[in-house]
């Protein structure tokens, strides 16, 4: 089942109003609707002569931590700037709705726990949530940033109050491994889910990209939101072509006019 931006099948919002367990996966696409630049488009300006893909590894930050360590404090701040959409907000005004619902996360922002979302797994880690990069001790961040984030940047990275090894960022790198306890948990709750959707995301990145695919095998329907064509739509239950933030809002309002 296909839908336009125009319309909201009646039986999705039956099926809605009828689960017991979501898991609302969301990718890049959600929080770039609330200004945040994806990580393929995030090397603009002064920071253009790096690539992104070079920088987001443990290599890059042994080996010039001072560039890494700007480089996600420019990300950081424009995250810091941005707020929640009408997506975030729809989505946490669902779990109001619903027995059981859990956000599964590609975005390393908060915007989800900013709209309200109580139950959040971030699979690609936190830019809120640095980490000494030799013992893995939390290290807590101001909630704001200073002036020396502009774009190109280098900014020496703060020492671990534990050991004194260079804080790391908080998020996963290529050639790391997705967090434990929010993988397992993720495909957990995707194995018992009844609805998933699949929200902003292109469904190609691995292994998240596994989710909707253990809930279709598990019996689960599910639904994909997003603008464009992606390889889920052959197999979701349901696709609403349109941006999460107008989709989820009316698709909230259908299964819950009286709101």
């Amino acid at each position: 089942m296909t839908s336009t931006h125009q319309d909201i099948p009646a039986a999705l919002a039956q099926t809605l109003r009828d689960a017991q367990r979501i898991v609302v996966f969301t990718g890049a696409g959600v929080s770039a609707e609330s200004g945040i630049a994806t990580f393929r488009d995030a090397l603009t300006g002064l920071w253009s002569r790096f690539d992104a893909q070079a920088l987001a590894t443990p290599e890059a930050f042994r080996a010039q931590p001072d560039i890494v360590w700007g480089w996600y404090e420019w990300r950081r701040a424009q995250a810091l700037r941005a707020n929640p959409n009408a997506a975030h907000h729809a989505i946490a005004a669902l779990a109001r709705h619903v027995p059981e619902l859990l956000v599964v996360t590609q975005n390393v922002d908060d915007l989800h726990e900013r709209a309200g979302s109580a139950r959040v797994a971030h699979l690609h880690g936190s830019l809120h949530a640095p980490r000494c990069s030799d013992c893995a001790a939390p290290h807590t961040l101001s909630s704001s940033v200073t002036e020396e984030a502009g774009e190109g940047r280098r900014i020496a990275p703060p020492a671990c109050a534990v050991c004194g090894a260079p804080v790391r960022p908080g998020v996963v790198w290529f050639g790391e491994s997705l967090p434990a306890d929010a993988w397992s948990g993720a495909l957990r709750a995707a194995e018992q889910c009844d609805l998933l959707f699949s929200i902003g995301t292109s469904a190609l990145v691995y292994p998240a990209a596994e989710l909707p695919q253990r809930a279709l095998a598990a019996g689960a329907t599910v639904v994909q939101v997003n603008p464009a064509m992606t390889p889920l739509d052959r197999q979701a239950h349901c696709n609403l072509h349109g941006g999460a933030a107008d989709v989820m809002p009316r698709l909230l309002a259908a299964a819950w006019p009286a709101l």
